[in-house]
């Protein structure tokens, strides 16, 4: 990769971290951007995985204090999160590049429509916690779709959080925060499970991944200083639209 390949490569994880905590959905910015620059799909989709970890981190440290009391979902839904996010990543180190690439655009649509949906996931999952007639605690019927939804987070992870909370909205008797809380420690469990069976595929990038760690913890930081003065809706409809732009874009190539 050349200097101007890291710099944009930089810019991007600047923006999808900036993205990730103002409304969620940056992979759809820095990943697209790395395959741009000559990363090879499968390559770019480890390299960006792991140079995203931080970011997962920080927002991770940030929700401690809703995790209270939440110890015993925390002891069943981790480890499943934990074993889902590395399947994930062995069936994408295991997937062939061609099987892959034909893949991406598809990817980029259902992360983008996942994203979409976020807002009326969480309208429908606060509605149903507010319903009385439909409490039941069945924490463990959590485990196989919360195990879904980590393999595909290991494989691709654009639009797995808003997979992880319809899934714990329905099967958890919680608030939202709490819930919200128990989604990102679940989402950096298979990010960093992925991440470090990653370590050891031979497909990460390394200058290209410390270049954008470093990169999404500045927009990390930038989006926390700007979250309320941008609304996050209008935002998150800008990441959908280039999302479904990309994956257009992607179809159109490999039709010629």
């Amino acid at each position: 990769m050349t200097s101007w390949d890291l710099l944009i490569a930089a810019l991007a994880a600047v923006g999808a971290g900036a993205i990730n905590a103002l409304a969620g959905g940056g992979t759809l910015i820095s990943f697209p951007v790395l395959v741009a620059v000559g990363v090879p799909p499968v390559a770019a989709n480890i390299t960006n995985a792991v140079a995203l970890c931080p970011g997962y981190f920080g927002a991770t440290l940030a929700q401690l204090p809703n995790l209270k009391g939440q110890r015993a979902q925390l002891l069943l839904l981790v480890p499943v999160a934990v074993l889902g996010g590395l399947a994930g990543g062995m069936i994408l180190v295991r997937t062939g590049e061609r099987t892959f690439t034909a893949l991406v655009p598809w990817m980029i649509l259902a992360a983008s429509l996942l994203l979409a949906v976020q807002e009326p996931v969480k309208k429908f999952v606060v509605k149903r916690l507010s319903n009385p007639e439909h409490k039941h605690h069945t924490m463990a019927l959590s485990a196989l779709p919360i195990a879904a939804a980590a393999i595909y987070g290991g494989f691709f992870s654009a639009g797995m959080s808003v997979l992880l909370l319809a899934v714990l909205g329905l099967t958890l008797d919680d608030s939202l925060t709490r819930l919200n809380a128990l989604k990102q420690v679940l989402a950096f469990s298979v990010n960093i499970a992925a991440a470090v069976f990653f370590l050891f595929s031979d497909q990460v990038v390394w200058i290209a991944a410390a270049v954008m760690a470093v990169g999404a913890l500045v927009g990390g930081a930038l989006g926390g200083k700007l979250a309320g003065k941008l609304p996050p809706a209008v935002l998150r409809w800008v990441v959908v639209v280039a999302g479904i732009a990309i994956a257009i874009a992607y179809w159109v190539k490999s039709a010629r």
